[in-house]
C-alpha cells in the first residue's frame, strides 16, 4: 500500500533541496514519506548525475568577493556551472553568496577545506554542490577560492558576476577605501600579470627579451642595437603589464604608483588577486 504524499510535504522538500516538484514527489513516494530519506535519495541522484558530468566543462558561473568587517581579509569564490542561463539564476547567485559567507566566517585554508565545511543540516558544501548537480542537471563546482590579507583590503565585483578583484594596501589611512576601490577596478579592467617588475617570473622576462631581440633583427637592426631595443620593449612591457607601473585608468597622466602617492605618502599595493570566468 503506497503512502499518500501531500502537497505540503513536496513543498517542504523543495524548499530544503531546491529540487523539482516531480523529483521531490518521486523521492517522497520512494522513501514512504520520510523527509530525511527523501533528501538522501535526491543527493544520491545528484551524485550519479555528477559522476556522469565529471568530464564536462563548467566554464560559466558566478564569481563574488567580499571583505571581513575590519577590511583585513578579502575572499573571492567562484562557483561554476555549464551554462550562462544557470549562472544568472537568482538561486545560483544565492548559493554562491552562501558559500562565500561560510568562507568568510570559517576562513578555510584551501578549496578542499571549504568544500568539507557544513552547508546546512549536517550536509557539507560538497554535498550541496553534488545535490544541485542532480537538481539542475549541470556540473556544479567551486572553480576558484582565493583569499588575501593585509592592512586594508578592497574588493571589486564586476557587474554580471563574471569577474572579481581584490587588492591589499599597506596602510589603513584616510582615503584608503576609495583608493582601494579604484585600484581593485584597475586590476579588473587592466588584468596585470604581476605587482611590479621584480615580481614578473624570470622565464617571462627572458621570453620578452628574446622576442624583442628577434623582432629587432628581423627589422634589420644590428645585433648590438637589437639588445638595447629589446630592453626598451621590455620596459614598455613592464609599464603595460605590472600593476604599479601601469597607467592609472582614471588618469593616464599618472601611473598607479603616482596615484597612490598622491593619496598618502608611501601608500602602495602589497598584493592583488583577480578571478574571472
Amino acid at each position: 500500500m503506497s503512502v499518500k504524499i501531500s502537497a505540503s510535504q513536496v513543498n517542504e522538500l523543495r524548499k530544503k533541496t531546491g529540487a523539482g516538484m516531480m523529483d521531490c514527489k518521486k523521492a517522497l513516494v520512494e522513501s514512504e514519506g520520510d523527509l530525511e530519506k527523501a533528501i538522501d535519495l535526491l543527493r544520491k541522484k545528484g551524485q550519479k548525475v555528477a559522476a556522469k558530468r565529471e568530464d564536462r566543462d563548467a566554464a560559466e558561473g558566478c564569481i563574488i568577493g567580499t571583505t571581513t568587517e575590519d577590511n583585513k581579509t578579502g575572499v573571492i569564490v567562484s562557483v561554476n556551472c555549464e551554462t550562462d542561463f544557470v549562472a544568472k539564476n537568482a538561486d545560483f547567485v544565492a548559493l554562491t553568496n552562501k558559500v562565500l559567507a561560510i568562507a568568510v566566517e570559517k576562513a578555510p585554508a584551501t578549496k578542499e577545506d571549504l568544500l568539507a565545511l557544513e552547508f546546512e543540516g549536517g550536509s557539507t558544501i560538497q554535498d550541496k554542490l553534488t545535490e544541485q548537480t542532480g537538481v539542475i542537471g549541470e556540473k556544479i563546482e567551486i572553480a576558484n577560492y582565493r583569499t588575501v590579507k593585509g592592512e586594508f583590503v578592497s574588493v571589486y565585483n564586476h557587474p554580471g558576476n563574471g569577474l572579481a578583484a581584490a587588492v591589499v594596501l599597506n596602510k589603513s589611512v584616510d582615503g584608503v577605501a576609495d583608493a582601494g576601490k579604484e585600484i581593485a577596478m584597475q586590476v579588473a579592467a587592466m588584468n596585470p600579470i604581476a605587482l611590479n617588475r621584480d615580481s614578473v617570473p624570470a622565464d617571462v622576462v627572458a621570453r620578452e627579451l628574446e622576442v624583442g631581440k628577434d623582432k629587432a633583427i628581423e627589422e634589420g637592426k644590428p645585433a648590438d642595437m637589437a639588445e638595447k631595443i629589446a630592453q626598451g620593449r621590455l620596459n614598455k612591457f613592464f609599464k603595460e603589464n605590472t600593476l604599479i607601473d601601469q597607467e592609472y585608468f582614471s588618469d593616464n597622466k599618472k601611473t598607479v604608483a603616482q596615484y597612490l602617492q598622491g593619496v598618502e605618502k608611501d601608500l602602495t599595493v602589497s598584493e592583488f588577486v583577480r578571478v574571472s570566468l
